[in-house]
């Protein structure tokens, strides 16, 4: 698989733990320790997915959700939670457009598995076959500010990624 990963999360042993899962498995991926430098980020990295932890310093991964949405340059960017969400979570972040939940802990499996079927579907909603913008200097793609958890979180029987509303 290919693709370019933005991973937020601010326990760095968790993004460490994700980007080698995604590395792997041939995808790139960049890190960022909180929404705040998500935010910052994002624009230079263009991402194919970005994975988000809910509870974060500065600002945490549903707020940083909506703003990534509320964006026209990177509302079309599949996020998926990597958390240990409350189901008032996962109805907040249905709301804001979250594309797909994984609890932790996960399973790297279907971390692997969830973040490859959002590339795609990335890539068939008009991203095109190279997902987001060329540039590449975004900095920390070594990842020191990793981030990205799976397993997903069963909201009333499906264990797939929750549909966003209206798209």
């Amino acid at each position: 698989m290919s693709g370019r990963i933005l991973v937020v999360d601010d326990n760095k042993v968790i993004r460490q733990l994700i980007r080698v899962n995604l590395e792997l498995e041939g995808f790139e991926v960049v890190t960022a320790a909180d929404g705040a430098e998500c935010l910052d980020v994002v624009h230079h990295v263009r991402p194919d997915v970005v994975t988000l932890d809910v509870v974060m310093p500065r600002l945490n991964g549903l707020h940083t959700a909506a703003r990534l949405r509320s964006d026209p340059r990177t509302w079309d960017i599949p996020i998926a939670i990597v958390s240990a969400c409350t189901q008032g979570e996962v109805d907040n972040g249905e709301t804001v457009g979250v594309d797909a939940f994984l609890a932790k802990p996960f399973e790297p499996t279907e971390l692997v598995r969830t973040v490859g079927k959002l590339v795609r579907e990335g890539r068939q909603r008009g991203r095109g076959p190279e997902g987001g913008a060329q540039e590449k200097d975004g900095g920390g793609e070594d990842g020191e500010s990793d981030r990205a958890g799976a397993g997903m979180v069963d909201a009333g029987g499906d264990a797939g990624p929750v549909a966003r509303p209206g798209g």
